[in-house]
Formats: structure tokens, sequence, C-alpha cells
């Protein structure tokens, strides 16, 4: 697939004492696996290379059939829009194309680039065009800018650091071309017209505590009020450091990650969770990220869906660096949500991405374990950036042939699931769980076009 992982030194390793028939039994009971159970069923035995295709096939059945009697057979999906504010970032992650140097930013760059920054009046003109086709969430992940700050008194907080740039990169917002604004107006910008706003990573929670001594509690108790519903659990990557030591150095580690996620429970927001497989780690490693997130549920019970990303490779750094010559297998991916549904016993809903897995990948990630099936995006430029291949916007006919091919029931839902509509497959319409969504589709005919414009 890639460089020898051997090559990194890595401690962590896949080998068990454990067999894969015994592994497989216990998933079969239903009984919680342990880490050495994991890597045996995702690597389908650690007693041969490779993966046994016959092995394979069990462990997708067992996975399907606990998804069956977990989550029943709908596939749901949600009216959602992504509203990145900022590609402008500094942090030098590995695995990430969807940055562009903050320095090309400044008004004294003199640099090109295709990147982007919005004001918060831009945000919340985007989030209520949307609101008013139906969308009723709003997913928001950006980079680091270094004018990004919480508030007003973190601006001044950041200010009056020493060679504030390198100390806490930070650079005043009269900087750059285009201010973002405070992290709290964004919130506020994009939590208009009752929509859910699901955004503020852990790694964005730590931009924006960053130079001060508040905790994570006291951050995501001001975003929550300034409008913020959900955390998405992204910036995980691995959860375990020797792999994000080689992948994303600059980032918060796992300590900062589960420290930062148990504060936005604690203050009473819901979370996802992820994890972004398929470059320099090994088996051993997606296993004790899993374990992470089950003991990470079992002490907040917060987390609504694990998302299982795999690794689009093309563009990154470290493809271009030879590190990397390529993402997950499909054997791979179909194994990591098959284990994903097996080891989380705690998590109910396990999600099957079209934007990294296309469309018949991602129908077959129905069938290893997975239930839902993201949402239309309407702007997805992460994975665009980084090579996807795959769209960016789907409509709820769509789905609804989709998941009626495979012989599934289609199901709208809000983010946090606790809302589900069955869509009825002869008459498929548009969001309906929203504040303004009255079933009007979301796109005209076939071209994608919005309906309303």
């Amino acid at each position: 697939m890639q460089r020898s992982r051997g090559e990194f030194g890595f401690e962590c390793v896949p080998a068990t004492d454990q067999s894969f028939e015994n592994a497989l039994r216990k998933a079969r009971n239903g009984e919680r696996l342990a880490v050495a159970d994991g890597i045996e069923l995702i690597t389908t035995g650690t007693d041969d290379e490779g993966i046994d295709p016959e092995r394979k096939e069990r462990v997708l059945e067992a996975a399907d059939r606990r998804r069956a009697e977990a989550v029943g057979e709908q596939v749901t999906f949600v009216a959602n829009l992504n509203n990145n504010v900022t590609t402008a970032c500094n942090t030098g992650c590995l695995f990430c194309n969807f940055k562009d140097s903050s320095q090309h930013f400044r008004s004294d760059a003199d640099e090109d680039h295709g990147g982007f920054t919005k004001t918060p009046a831009d945000s919340r003109e985007i989030v209520e065009r949307a609101a008013e086709r139906g969308i009723y969430e709003v997913t928001s992940v950006s980079g680091l800018h270094p004018a990004f700050a919480l508030d007003d008194e973190h601006h001044e907080i950041l200010a009056n650091y020493d060679d504030a740039a390198k100390t806490v990169n930070y650079r005043p917002p009269a900087a750059y071309d285009t201010d973002p604004g405070t992290y709290l107006e964004q919130m506020d910008a994009m939590s208009t017209s009752g929509i859910h706003l699901h955004s503020m990573t852990p790694e964005e929670a730590y931009h924006a505590r960053r130079g001060t001594d508040w905790s994570y509690e006291e951050v995501y108790g001001r975003l929550q009020k300034a409008g913020l519903d959900s955390v998405p659990g992204t910036a995980a990557e691995i959860l375990v450091d020797e792999v994000r030591d080689v992948i994303c150095p600059g980032k918060i580690d796992t300590d900062g990650w589960l420290r930062a996620m148990r504060a936005a429970a604690a203050v009473g927001l819901d979370m996802t969770a992820t994890i972004m497989y398929g470059h320099v780690e090994n088996a051993a490693h997606r296993v004790k990220h899993l374990q992470r997130v089950r003991e990470l549920q079992d002490e907040t019970g917060a987390i609504t869906e694990f998302v299982p990303l795999s690794f689009i490779h093309p563009n990154t750094p470290l493809a271009e660096r030879g590190i990397v010559e390529s993402g997950a297998t499909d054997d791979e991916d179909e194994l990591m949500i098959a284990v994903s549904r097996l080891f989380l016993d705690n998590v109910d809903n396990i999600q099957s991405s079209w934007v990294k897995y296309g469309d018949q990948q991602g129908l077959k990630m129905l069938s290893c374990g997975a239930n839902d099936f993201m949402g239309t995006i309407l702007s997805e430029e992460i994975t665009k950036r980084a090579g996807g291949e795959f769209g960016e916007y789907r409509s709820f006919d769509e789905y609804v042939e989709m998941i009626s091919a495979i012989g599934r029931t289609p199901a709208e839902r809000s983010t946090d699931y606790r809302q589900v509509r069955e869509i009825d497959v002869d008459a498929p319409d548009g969001p309906r769980l929203g504040p303004q969504a009255d079933g009007t589709p979301l796109f005209d005919g076939t071209s994608h076009a919005p309906a309303d414009d």
C-alpha cells in the first residue's frame, strides 16, 4: 500500500496472543472486545500476511447482523451545509491539502493563493440562504487563522505577548486582507434561522484558548452561549501519539483531544468522533483509537455517531514527499467499518462517507455495519482539495433511489438523531425536519442547481 510502516519504528504493532476464531466468536456473541480481539478481526488474523477474503466476509456478516440488531434497517442522512470559514493555516499537517499558508493571506504578501476567508456577515448570508431551502445543519471546520481569537478579550491577551506570531501563533486582523471576526462572532452568525451549528473541533478549541489559562470548559461554554450546538470530533486522525508525531506534529496530542472532548460533553454539547486511517498507521493503531473512543463514550455518553474517514492521498504532503503512495484498500475500508461496529458497542450510529468512498463503495459499507450515509453537504472543500473524486452534494431523490436499491429504508434525521423521518419511496421530496423545511426539493431536476435560484 505504501512505504513499509516498520520504517517509522512504531512501538505499537499488530501482534496478539489471541486467535481470529476466538475474536469472531466473542463478536458474534455480543461480548465486549479487547484490543487484541479488534486487531485479529481488522487483520482477519495476525497469523498470515494480507487479508483473508473468507474470514473478511465472516467479519462483515457479524457486523451487519449487529447493525440490524442495534439500529434496524433504516439508513439515515441529514440535510446539511458545509461552511468552512477560512483555509488560512500554518499548522503543517502532512495529510492535509485544505489549508493555504496563512502568510499568503496577509496584506503585505505578494504571493497569490487559491484560499479564502469569510467574514461573519458572509457566513450569515450563506447559512440563511441554505435555511430558506430547508437545510437545518451547518458544519463548519476551518483552518487555524492567526487572526482568529475567541473574542475581543482574547485579542487583547494575545496582542500583549512579545513576538506573538511565534509565541502564540497570533497576528492582528489588521494584518490581513479579510478579517475572519472572532469565533464567537462566527458562531452567532452561523446559528441563525434556527439552524443546528456543528463546529469547533478540539483543535479549533485549542486555538480559541491559546495563550490563556482558560479551560476547555470555559471556551466551549462561551461558544455554546454564542450558538454552538454540537462538536465535530475531527482532528482526531489516529489517537496514538507515535502516529501523530509523523503526520501532524504541530497538532494537539491525544490527551489534548480527549480533554477537549470531555469538556464539550461537560457543558452539555453532543459530539461526533472520527478516525482518519490509511496513511502511515497500522492495524493496531486503528484499534487503539477505537478503544479510546469507546472509553470516552463510556465516560460521557455524548457521542452521537462514529465516522471512519479513509485517507485521500493524491495532493497531500504525505504523497508529495513519497511517504505514502495510496490510501486504504477496499478490503481495509470494509473491515474498518465492520470492526468499528463490533468494537464500539456503546455508539449506535456508524457513518459511511460517500465523499470518501464514492457511491458504490459507500453503499457497500451499509452492509458492513454502517447505518448512516452522511448528508446533502452542498459544499465540501476539504476532500476535494486533497484529490477526492466523488461529488460535492447530494439530493434527497438520489438518497432515496440508492438506499431503496439495496433494500433498506431511507430516513431523514436531525444532527443528533433524536428526530428521524422515514421517507416514502414513492413520493420523495426534500427536507422536512428543519424550521423552514417544507419538503421542497433541494435541487432542480438532475442539474444539481439549487431549486430556488
